[in-house]
């Protein structure tokens, strides 16, 4: 029976073999790390926005409420 505890370099191909001929990474790859970054940058940036317009609806929360308002949009005194 063979002993297969050792891993043979033949049988496994690494997850980061995407190197072109020169050994640089093909251009292929450039543009699907380009594609990702840019999708972090907007998922990131929809998320600040939404924290920063959050914050400002939560520091101006002193308006009046429907049922406190008048019917003719004056403000009570």
């Amino acid at each position: 029976m063979e002993d297969d505890s050792e891993s043979r370099p033949e049988r496994f191909k690494p997850a980061n073999d995407n190197n072109g001929p020169q050994g640089e990474p093909s251009a292929e790859t450039w543009l699907k790390i380009d594609r990702a970054a840019l999708t972090l940058a907007r998922i990131i940036g929809r998320r600040m926005a939404r924290e920063d317009f959050e914050r400002l609806t939560a520091a101006n929360d002193n308006r009046p409420n429907a049922s406190e308002a008048t019917g003719d949009g004056a403000d009570k005194e």
